[in-house]
């Protein structure tokens, strides 16, 4: 029997400190969620899992959750929904975290997201308007089996698929999430070789969580404005399609409304996103989560690749992450103002116009009879 001696005591605190070498069910003080260096941090399954119920509690009129589909290894798979009560159907903002398990910093931003809409609503007016016109439906770990597995060691860290097996002649394990959905399924930037990180899957939404997602999406589809999508890295905010031969009907408001929000992002810390469809800025791909949402009608969807451009990769310290989440949420909260704007502030100047129009013409009509 071996026993630690003081170096070895030093070294295990270091490698609990860096995230390296821990369970999933590392202790976690629940008193940190109410501390700033919280969102400083990256959190494993538990512990987001933990917040998530902390969130309800002390949020209890806006904050619910849903378990909405299981995973390959049957966990759970939870979006709080957040919004202020109404007696009318509220229309909804879609977004989800972690769909690649080793881009950490997205499940961090979906955290800081949660927390930072939490804050300001109470006393921003255009927050308090939105979380009484939307609801926000955020899932901050779609693969959470994959995230747990990038947690267990540093030769698992760098994991991005799920955890389902391959087929019989195949031994590797996972397949890529966002190669899965049914969105011009399989016909380019995939793999059908079950070892490769882009393994598409046997067939479309083969895997449970890509099936969860489409269910709710499908059900949710004309309530949804925006569908946004956070992963990393490479400073990127992308638009449909992924198919360099398919554009979207309506490309150039896409466009626009993903320049304004890059624009956002760089007025919080200086740091340039680009804009554009994922052939023309990064590589051509299909069966995308982004692209099935627009498919199915969903009006502005969006990918945002977060920091860095390739210095540290996957890997982003700790030390960038609250800056990269206070950019990604200026640039997220573009994009959902415009949303609502556009469905609320138009829709009511359409339906006035309408009503001026038809007094109008009550007007004219009456005029006329009386100089019959």
């Amino acid at each position: 029997m071996y026993c630690l001696g003081s170096v070895g005591l030093i070294l295990l605190v270091l490698t609990v400190q860096n995230g390296y070498g821990v369970p999933d069910s590392a202790v976690w003080n629940k008193e940190e969620t109410s501390e700033r260096n919280y969102y400083t941090r990256y959190h494993n399954m538990t512990e987001i899992s933990e917040w998530m119920e902390q969130m309800k509690r002390e949020n209890p009129d806006v904050v619910s959750s849903l378990v909405y589909g299981q995973t390959y290894e049957k966990r759970n798979i939870t979006l709080m929904k957040i919004g202020l009560n109404s007696t009318v159907r509220k229309k909804a903002i879609w977004m989800d975290c972690g769909i690649h398990a080793r881009e950490w910093i997205a499940p961090a931003f979906c955290q800081y997201f949660v927390e930072k809409i939490l804050q300001t609503y109470k006393h921003d007016t255009k927050m308090n308007e939105m979380m009484k016109n939307l609801d926000f439906y955020v899932t901050p770990v779609l693969n959470v089996d994959g995230y747990i597995f990038s947690w267990l060691n540093e030769s698992t860290r760098l994991w991005r698929k799920n955890r389902s097996p391959g087929t019989e002649k195949c031994t590797c394990f996972g397949t890529d999430l966002n190669r899965n959905f049914y969105a011009n399924w399989g016909m380019v930037g995939v793999s059908t070789d079950c070892c490769a990180q882009t393994y598409c899957g046997t067939k479309a939404i083969s895997e449970p969580e890509a099936q969860a997602v489409t269910d709710m999406l499908v059900k949710m589809s004309g309530d949804i404005l925006a569908f946004l999508t956070i992963h990393s890295y490479s400073q990127l905010i992308l638009v449909p399609y992924g198919h360099p031969n398919i554009s979207a009907p309506n490309y150039d408001e896409l466009m626009e409304v993903g320049l304004g929000a890059a624009k956002a992002i760089k007025d919080v810390h200086g740091m340039d996103y680009t804009v554009g469809t994922s052939p023309d800025v990064l590589y051509p791909n299909s069966g995308s989560s982004r692209d099935f949402a627009r498919l199915i009608g969903i009006p502005l969807s969006f990918t945002f690749e977060l920091r860095d451009k390739g210095e540290h990769g996957f890997l982003l310290p700790e030390d960038q992450i609250q800056p990269t989440c206070e950019e990604a949420y200026a640039g997220a909260h573009h994009i959902i103002s415009y949303a609502h704007d556009k469905a609320f502030y138009s829709s009511a100047a359409t339906i006035t116009a309408k009503l001026w129009a038809t007094l109008l013409a009550a007007c004219i009509t009456t005029a006329t009879l009386g100089r019959m």
